[in-house]
């Protein structure tokens, strides 16, 4: 095997009368393609149930995985939280406007004007401390507070990148994997190593208006007891899924741990396996698990598999990974690219060049691959 630079990851999911994402409208999300419209999960959408899964594979829970938090509010809600009450607001206000404007830009104290923005918890850790430090260096005089914080916002002003440097996780383990991107300091933006494409269904869109209501309990006798009246929109489908790993840069984001990468990435495969999208969960309840996951390792620039579905096939396992494998053949025929392969499936057909396993197999197959890039020493 070529020294893996890239995996790749492909899989198939079914969810039956579920609405897993939703547009601005309150309607399911979706994607003409191949003439068709598809039902659409976006990987805005994905990666949030992926990095916030409560789960034995949460990522939260491999050792060294530093916290973030994606927020407007976290100097509000996670620098100045519990210690900060019992202080005079007047000594704390200029301080706390400093670090606003400092890490969200000149509009940062109004809260409405701020990035959403991913900080993590090295970067939380120190805003702390120096909350802590001006606070106490004022004592309890507002005007050397606001002395203080002036003096403190010229050193930082637009440059988040100080406030963790040397840090091996500056934006947290959920930066290191997806990025971040600060509109006031560029210098803290963090390249994403993990790319999720939108899934989309392998068949055109099946999707159906419910109508539905909330009975009265106490007013059966009066009327029909139909106290609320509404429609939504539910939908069924087998979605097509694609993640690549740029595997040198998790590595560069997680400091060089190889150990660290393979833990990630062999729980990485686990959410994308078995970790739902969806809303709607307690009319719906859209709980499924992949029934195919293909994993690739290689040298060569990925490609997706989606052309194999630019004709819609039937909304049944077999069949997309039919047409998938027959795609996945007539590139390899073109192109010869040699990826090595690992595959699980609920459906007998065949896949070029794969070799099947459980998802414990290709878990533990990812988890190896930063330790042959790293080498020996790692």
């Amino acid at each position: 095997m070529t020294e893996p630079r890239f995996l790749q990851i492909h899989f198939l999911a079914p969810y039956t009368a579920a609405l897993l994402n939703r547009d601005d409208s309150g309607l399911a999300k979706r994607l003409p393609y191949g003439g068709h419209l598809r039902t659409r999960v976006s990987s805005q959408c994905l990666k949030r149930h992926w990095r916030l899964a409560d789960d034995p594979h949460s990522l939260h829970r491999i050792a060294g995985a530093d916290d973030a938090f994606r927020s407007r509010e976290t100097v509000d809600r996670k620098v100045f939280a519990d210690w900060a009450a019992d202080i005079d607001a007047a000594v704390v206000k200029p301080i706390k406007e400093a670090m606003l404007t400092a890490i969200y830009g000149d509009k940062g104290t109004d809260k409405k004007s701020r990035q959403t923005l991913l900080l993590g918890e090295v970067e939380v850790a120190y805003l702390t401390t120096e909350a802590q430090r001006l606070v106490a260096e004022a004592g309890g005089d507002a005007k050397a507070a606001a002395e203080l914080a002036k003096e403190w916002n010229k050193a930082h002003k637009a440059n988040l990148k100080t406030m963790s440097e040397g840090a091996k996780l500056p934006g947290g383990l959920t930066g290191a994997l997806f990025g971040r991107m600060v509109t006031s300091d560029p210098k803290a933006n963090i390249d994403a190593p993990v790319h999720v494409a939108h899934a989309f269904t392998v068949h055109a869109e099946e999707a159906e208006s419910d109508y539905f209501i909330a009975a009265d309990d106490l007013a059966r006798d009066e009327d029909t007891g139909a106290d609320t009246i509404q429609e939504t929109e539910l939908t069924s489908g087998l979605f097509y899924g694609y993640v690549v790993v740029d595997l040198p840069g998790l590595l560069l984001n997680l400091g060089g741990d190889a150990r660290l990468a393979g833990d990630v990435l062999h729980n990485l495969l686990y959410l994308i396996a078995e970790v739902s999208p969806g809303a709607k969960l307690g009319s719906t309840a859209p709980y499924s698990r992949a029934s195919f996951l293909l994993v690739e390792a290689g040298d060569r620039q990925p490609r997706s598999l989606a052309e194999a579905f630019r004709s819609p096939c039937r909304a049944e396992t077999g069949q997309a990974v039919a047409a998938l494998s027959e795609h996945l053949a007539r590139l390899d025929d073109a192109y010869a690219t040699g990826e090595t392969r690992r595959v699980m499936s609920l459906a007998n057909t065949e896949v070029p060049a794969a070799v099947r396993g459980t998802l414990a197999d290709l878990a533990s197959f990812a988890k190896n691959l930063p330790l042959q890039l790293a080498g020996p020493a790692a």
